[in-house]
């Protein structure tokens, strides 16, 4: 006979409790991350707004919590790649700005 298969149930009292968890998508916020420090800034940006979505899911008990850690990696790299991304704007146009006075 086959067994049902049932995602993990936490028994935490509140909100979501008793209710099945869902599976975190730490892996998929660290690698939008990796692209937005590599590749372009907007991966970043979706890497920052998942991941604080999904921390916060986790903090209220109604995702896995198992993936805190990548999830925490892929929204720092997008913060990195969105603030590196401001900087380096704010530098080429502070050249420019200087470049047309001079």
């Amino acid at each position: 006979m086959v067994e049902n298969i049932r995602p993990p149930v936490v028994p935490m009292q509140g909100q979501g409790a008793g209710l099945p968890l869902k599976p975190h998508r730490g892996v998929v916020v660290l690698v939008l991350g990796i692209l937005g420090l590599t590749v372009c800034f907007i991966c970043g940006i979706i890497a920052w707004v998942m991941g604080n979505n999904d921390l916060r899911e986790m903090a209220a008990g109604t995702m896995d919590p198992s993936g805190r850690g990548i999830t925490q990696a892929g929204k720092i790299c997008g913060m990195i790649s969105v603030i590196l991304a401001i900087v380096v704007l704010c530098i080429w146009v502070l050249v420019m700005v200087v470049q047309s006075v001079f």
